[in-house]
């Protein structure tokens, strides 16, 4: 477990590179308790059976012939505390101190699944291209944080990222921003057509409790789950707060800011007109 207020991630390696890890960001017992809690989203999920929307929550499930598949929930904090903690954590206020500030916004709250051989690639792709409306995000090669908490081994066999290390200092690249990430393979012809190669990709190797943090611009993608058993991931993407006009507030003066009674706006642009639970 690393302890509170000790140096996380060197900045000036965090700029050059474009992403870190954090190795016990979460103690094998803490990740077990959040494990069983994603298993509750799951469970919600499957029970759905297609996709479905309360605000700011939101089921992506897929259909295939052997029955419903949970690929992604978003904002699950809402309705699960343990899960709320989790990205109020102090330890990830200390993460991001040095990096963007004690004042943050959360723009990202969100679990995915991989089961084990289910299709669930995502292509080479960068965060920026969902920064949307763009006037919203300022600054945002130096102002957000996407960090990834492993709850499974996560690596080449089950489907784990790959980083292509620096990319994010060529800014917004021309990768295919037509076609859908999920459910498209990486692609090394993606690739070239920017000017980077595959060969100076690296895949990540996370046990559980360890922590991935990756820059908006970094170029990233990953494979379909071919180990014996499922990849959790839960991602928190924090913003320095002047800098995002969206999200919810996580942290104000290095200090948690809990959830407020009204949910704030974030990706979901119809919120105040169609906020009511509904099935898509």
């Amino acid at each position: 477990m690393t302890e509170p207020g000790s140096p996380l991630v060197d900045p000036a390696a965090w700029r050059r590179d474009g992403y870190a890890i954090v190795r016990g960001f979460f103690t094998p017992e803490e990740v077990a308790a959040i494990g069983a809690e994603i298993d509750l989203v799951h469970a919600e999920g499957m029970a759905h059976g297609r996709a479905f929307r309360h605000g700011n929550l939101f089921y992506k499930i897929a259909q295939r012939a052997e029955g419903p598949v949970v690929q992604m929930v978003q904002w699950p904090a809402y309705h699960r505390p343990a899960l709320d903690a989790v990205r109020l954590d102090p330890r990830f206020a200390a993460l991001l101190a040095p990096l963007i500030g004690p004042d943050v916004k959360q723009i990202i709250n969100q679990i995915h699944w991989k089961e084990p051989g289910a299709a669930g690639d995502f292509a080479w792709h960068q965060d920026s291209r969902f920064r949307q409306p763009a006037a919203c995000y300022r600054n945002l090669g130096t102002s957000y944080v996407q960090t990834g908490l492993a709850i499974d081994p996560h690596g080449p066999e089950s489907g784990g990222m790959s980083f292509v290390p620096r990319s994010h200092v060529f800014g917004d690249l021309e990768l295919d921003t037509d076609s859908e990430v999920l459910g498209n393979q990486m692609r090394d012809a993606a690739l070239a057509r920017v000017g980077l190669s595959a060969a100076d990709a690296i895949q990540l190797d996370l046990a559980p409790g360890d922590l991935a943090l990756w820059n908006p611009y970094l170029v990233h993608g990953s494979g379909t789950n071919r180990a014996d058993h499922r990849r959790r991931f839960y991602i928190n993407g924090y913003v320095r707060a002047e800098d995002c006009d969206r999200g919810e507030w996580a942290f104000q003066g290095g200090k948690p800011v809990p959830l407020g009674p009204e949910p704030a706006l974030v990706h979901y642009d119809d919120l105040r007109e169609r906020g009511e639970p509904h099935y898509i």
